[in-house]
């Protein structure tokens, strides 16, 4: 019998478009406040197994890239332990329940990653609670836009760093010796730390940062059998931006309204990319390299 149904849209084609809402919150944000609501779940993803009894510790796993990416991971067999502020308790037990509900455990670590001693308390809870760490995805971010270089406290810059840099190269750190041949360290960096953004002196700063300390770790982590990969996203509907206390609302509305797609990226669309280079049999001759994901922008090569 043929179906008279009109087909199915591509997903490209049915994320939530243009304008959102103008609503700002304080930093850092909460998911559950956000309008639309991102998507997350990736109900057209079929999961294979590709992670099948692993132990990922992912930060920011609260909301974002970072749950979309907790309950991906879940879905293809992994346990998960995830970090997140203490005023983002609320999303965190979002993310846990989801993760439960396909039968995989999830382990809520509250930290301040901008201090070295709560990056090696997180690696020790990880592998207290499954006694092992084979995926180590750095998310975790902070950001806030000024209008000149001049507005960039001291304190800012250093906080910024702290959140994005120093907390990836603390937590690598601490979690390499518990890492064997196969794990996989994974970081989010950003188009800005391509082609850099007017108003994010230091955020920009930091995730250029981050791809050359990949490129530079994984050339040192290969004869070990760990990869290292970044993966670099264009804008994405999290609480990120729409807590920055310098996006004005209009622009909140209309963030990523630039790009080709001319819409922000939803978490499910980068979660896919953060399984492939994961899974060893997926990615294993695949190392030091930043995967742009950036809704058309493209860069040299």
């Amino acid at each position: 019998m043929i179906s008279l149904l009109a087909p199915e849209k591509p997903q490209m084609q049915s994320e939530p478009v243009l304008p959102f809402s103008s609503g700002k919150q304080t930093q850092p944000g909460l998911e559950s406040k956000l309008d639309p609501a991102p998507r997350w779940r990736a109900p057209r993803y079929l999961p294979a197994g590709k992670l099948k009894d692993k132990v990922a510790l992912i930060t920011g796993g609260d909301s974002g890239i970072g749950r979309a990416v907790a309950f991906l991971y879940a879905r293809e067999g992994a346990d998960v332990a995830i970090t997140f502020l203490p005023v983002e308790q609320s999303d965190a037990e979002a993310t846990k329940e989801a993760v439960e509900s396909v039968g995989r455990r999830c382990v809520l670590i509250p930290a301040d990653l901008s201090e070295a001693s709560a990056c090696r308390r997180v690696v020790d809870a990880v592998v207290a609670a499954f006694g092992r760490l084979d995926i180590f995805v750095s998310n975790a971010a902070h950001q806030s836009r000024k209008e000149t270089v001049e507005a960039v406290t001291d304190a800012e810059f250093d906080l910024t760093f702290k959140v994005n840099v120093y907390a990836c190269f603390w937590l690598v750190k601490a979690a390499l010796p518990h890492m064997k041949p196969g794990a996989s360290i994974i970081v989010t960096s950003s188009e800005t730390g391509i082609f850099g953004s007017q108003k994010l002196f230091d955020y920009s700063a930091t995730k250029g940062a981050l791809n050359a300390f990949t490129k530079a770790l994984s050339m040192d982590l290969s004869e070990r059998g760990i990869r290292v990969n970044t993966i670099a996203p264009g804008p994405v509907w999290t609480p990120l931006n729409p807590s920055d206390p310098g996006l004005p609302p209009e622009k909140t509305a209309q963030f990523g309204k630039s790009t080709p797609m001319g819409r922000p990226a939803q978490p499910e669309e980068l979660a896919p990319a953060y399984v492939f280079l994961a899974s060893d049999a997926d990615s294993s001759y695949i190392t030091g390299i930043v995967l742009p994901v950036m809704g058309g922008e493209t860069t040299g090569g």
